[in-house]
């Protein structure tokens, strides 16, 4: 199904959130899809599904704050035929039901899709017990479950309808980014799992991101490009997998920056350097990255700001690095 987006849409949708948008754009393919079905942990208000519940009841279930009974109940309804999304914040999903998700998903392939909340650092002052801080690090290591972090929620309208209506088997999408966050997309573009989505042409740095900081790091990018400094920029938004274009890209490059709002152990950084070293080749890579450890507490722009994952200090760091 094609999904076609603009500006004006895409700017509404930002100011609305992530979250937010998950919920309608549910309630859009519900309408479509007589098969969907969508499950929460107790947090069907948090994932912005109120208007989902009461426009379609049969269509929602709450299994309580048990999230790996959540995983069982999901996987069950996929085997009975039933397009299932699961909802729950990103360190509920990926720790306390990882074993479950790694049998029912992993191993057994249940076409579950598991939408995670509050990827990265978005929870602000709720902390680090509800922090996505290497989620992406623990359900890369289990196999066959596709990952992916949209930039903002024109491609996670696209992400959502590809998986609604095709057989892409188990896969977990993570939410990152706050209502009023920038968004990267104000035309229709190409959506295609894992194929890298060129936002910036260049021959002289290359970047690859991820997540909804992806557009502060078009923002940097783009003043920088102002000054010729040539620098090309990839939004990463399929983890796994990911098609020869990122290894075509790296190729061309001697310098590499990785920015992504996840710790440096697990996610896209550790993406590139495993390409980077089973392929023998000789780059010098940077990565914007959140620290391996726990850090503070504080609204999202303080925390961006605190991880150097804000507009100013990726230019800053760039600039660094040419």
């Amino acid at each position: 199904m094609k999904i076609n987006i603009n500006q004006n849409q895409n700017k509404e949708w930002s100011r609305m959130g992530p979250r937010a948008m998950f919920g309608q754009f549910m309630i859009d393919i519900a309408k479509e899809n007589e098969k969907l079905i969508v499950l929460s942990a107790d947090l069907g208000r948090s994932s912005g599904l109120d208007r989902f519940k009461s426009m379609f009841p049969k269509k929602y279930l709450s299994v309580g704050i048990s999230e790996q009974n959540l995983i069982g109940v999901a996987s069950g309804l996929s085997r009975e035929g039933y397009k299932v999304f699961v909802t729950s914040f990103a360190p509920f999903l990926s720790m306390r039901a990882s074993e479950h998700i790694r049998m029912n998903l992993g191993y057994m392939k249940h076409p579950v899709n598991l939408v995670a909340l509050g990827g990265g650092v978005s929870m602000g002052f709720l902390g680090n017990s509800h922090f996505g801080l290497e989620d992406v690090s623990i359900i890369r290591s289990i196999p066959n479950i596709s990952i992916s972090s949209p930039a903002d929620p024109a491609e996670l309208k696209k992400i959502l309808y590809d998986y609604s209506f095709n057989s892409r088997g188990p896969s977990y999408i993570r939410l990152t980014g706050i209502p009023g966050s920038p968004y990267v997309y104000k035309k229709n573009y190409n959506y295609k799992i894992g194929q890298p989505v060129t936002l910036t042409q260049g021959n002289k740095l290359l970047i690859l991101s991820t997540g909804s900081v992806t557009a502060r790091v078009l923002r940097a990018v783009e003043e920088l490009n102002k000054k010729k400094t040539s620098i090309k920029l990839l939004n990463i938004h399929s983890l796994r997998p990911i098609n020869s274009k990122l290894l075509n890209e790296i190729k061309k490059f001697k310098k590499i920056i990785v920015v992504e709002e996840h710790s440096i152990i697990g996610g896209l950084y550790s993406i590139v350097s495993e390409t980077i070293t089973s392929h023998n080749l000789k780059k010098e890579v940077k990565s914007i990255s959140l620290p391996a450890k726990f850090g503070p507490t504080g609204n999202y722009e303080f925390l961006l700001d605190f991880h150097n994952l804000n507009e100013k200090k990726i230019e800053n760091q760039i600039l660094k690095f040419l």
